[in-house]
């Protein structure tokens, strides 16, 4: 679910800023975001109004956007795009999925042990 947010996020920013970022969490009203310099920093928060529309549209109401500077991260392709859940995995997420009693959480586990 991060994954493709992520990617429905970065789709509205600059082709130039969405290669130096990515998505690293979204709690109750923030959506946080990693960079690997400064500069990028400060052109990612000068989006934040158009990353959090955007992530009100997907369905996640933030209101504050955070960024933090990691020198180390290297944004990748391979990072952006999920490996295929094992049969094995989806099988376990439907059984899990059967055993909680929240209904929202049975059908987010539900929606994951659906993914290719």
């Amino acid at each position: 679910m991060l994954a493709r947010l992520d990617q429905s996020l970065r789709q509205n920013l600059p082709a130039a800023v969405a290669q130096q970022c990515r998505l690293a969490n979204v709690d109750q009203d923030r959506l946080v975001f990693l960079v690997n310099a400064p500069v990028w920093k400060n052109k990612l928060r000068l989006m934040a109004d158009v990353l959090l529309d955007a992530a009100a549209a997907a369905g996640f109401p933030a209101r504050t956007l955070v960024v933090k500077v990691v020198p180390s991260f290297d944004i990748s392709p391979e990072m952006t795009i999920g490996k295929p859940l094992s049969e094995a995995v989806r099988e376990s997420l439907r059984a899990t999925a059967q055993s909680v009693k929240d209904p929202d959480l049975r059908a987010q586990l539900m929606k994951l042990a659906s993914l290719p």
